[in-house]
């Protein structure tokens, strides 16, 4: 299970994300400038449904305890270069 909570509105968005899977949790402070979300959503999902999405993305290509404790979603593209091609598959 993902829990994504708003905990800026601002630019950027920033987000508190529990995951839950398997034994355990891990906790997570992302934020996400607006140009990003547009650009990766284009403001098909809200915020808070797309951080949700690229932690899908993510957990599909590695465990939750591997997922960086602190980043920016912009980040995710260096580490995984067809992040940008394959989020929409987690919409």
């Amino acid at each position: 299970m993902i829990e994504v909570k708003t905990t800026r509105t601002g630019d950027p968005f920033e987000f508190e994300v529990t995951v839950r899977k398997g034994k355990g949790e891990t906790r997570h402070i992302v934020t996400m400038g607006k140009e990003t979300y547009q650009g990766l959503t284009g403001g098909r999902l809200s915020p808070e449904a797309s951080v949700e999405a690229a932690f899908r993305f993510l957990l599909d290509r590695e465990p939750k305890e591997s997922i960086l404790q602190r980043f920016d979603v912009a980040v995710i593209s260096r580490f995984f270069p067809d992040f940008r091609e394959k989020l929409p598959d987690y919409f």
